[in-house]
């Protein structure tokens, strides 16, 4: 019987789960080679903590491994119900919350590395955490996509831990349209993306808010073919990034950014190279721990490691 301690949190509805103790030993000189070794041999361990049947599609993990670099807390590794992610913003909150909840650190700011590059977290007083994210920048800008069944879209392409294509909203309703409905419009968008754009996971179609404080609200289709319930770290940084570029949201200015449940993300950036148009962007959000779980994984039970 293999055992993991996992802490369960969510941001904004996004869950995450955070394995704390019991998971693999992984052989690398930096993250990047580590989580290059998990994939290759310990990919049952992803599987056994996120999907069914104790897991599910929208669950995000994240496995907390010690640091190479000395000035941070610890690496962080993400992943899904398919595969890894660089980074994960709703993530990185959820990890402040559990280290909080577990006595491990206390308000301040901390320093994580993420196989996208290190990010920084400040756990403020109230519980409320704000992460600067890894650069990022608009890569394409008003790309014309084939979406089969719809027709030409125009998209922008950015980074920001996670590669996205960004879609305005075709008609001013189309956020309040069935959640089927939402994903099949953003998979297929997705398709016609990835044939000229092979990088991008997730699509982000962003439209008018539904609160008065809000700015955007968006529907964020993630790897794996499911919808971020929070308005999504890593493309909220996203949208950042293309603001800056239009010239749309000034430096330091605060973006709300909600998500297609109602919750929100304020947001801002710092420029890093304006002549690029790199960003460094800014996220505050809150994440609340909502349980503390031993995984049992019985050797005898056929699904033991994940569907």
């Amino acid at each position: 019987m293999r055992t993991f301690r996992v802490i369960d949190s969510h941001t904004g509805g996004e869950p995450t789960r955070t394995i704390v103790d019991g998971g693999p030993r992984l052989i690398g000189e930096s993250i990047v080679e580590q989580i290059e070794d998990m994939k290759a041999n310990h990919d049952g361990f992803r599987c056994s903590i996120v999907n069914e049947p104790r897991g599910s599609e929208v669950m995000v993990g994240a496995y907390l491994i010690p640091a190479r670099d000395s000035n941070s807390h610890c690496g962080i590794l993400f992943f899904n119900n398919v595969g890894y992610l660089g980074m994960c913003g709703h993530g990185t909150i959820g990890v402040v919350a559990t280290l909080a909840y577990l006595g491990k650190i206390g308000p301040g700011t901390h320093r994580f590395e993420t196989v996208a590059g290190p990010v920084s977290a400040t756990l403020h007083t109230d519980s409320s955490v704000t992460i600067e994210n890894v650069p990022s920048y608009r890569s394409h800008t008003e790309i014309e996509l084939q979406v089969d069944g719809i027709g030409i879209i125009k998209a922008d392409i950015a980074y920001a831990g996670n590669w996205f294509c960004l879609v305005a909203s075709p008609s001013q309703d189309d956020l309040d349209r069935p959640i089927s409905e939402l994903l099949e419009l953003a998979s297929r968008i997705l398709v016609a993306c990835r044939r000229s754009y092979p990088e991008v996971d997730h699509v982000e179609i962003f439209g008018p808010p539904k609160t008065v404080p809000g700015d955007s609200r968006s529907f964020v289709l993630c790897p794996g073919g499911m919808y971020d319930r929070s308005p999504c770290g890593t493309g909220t940084s996203a949208k950042l990034a293309c603001l800056a570029a239009d010239a749309k949201l000034i430096e330091g200015e605060t973006w709300v950014q909600e998500s297609i449940i109602g919750s929100t993300f304020l947001g801002s950036y710092r420029w890093l190279d304006k002549s690029k148009g790199i960003v460094s962007p800014s996220i505050t959000g809150r994440a609340f721990v909502n349980a503390d779980v031993q995984v049992l994984v019985d050797e005898n039970d056929p699904f033991a490691w994940g569907l």
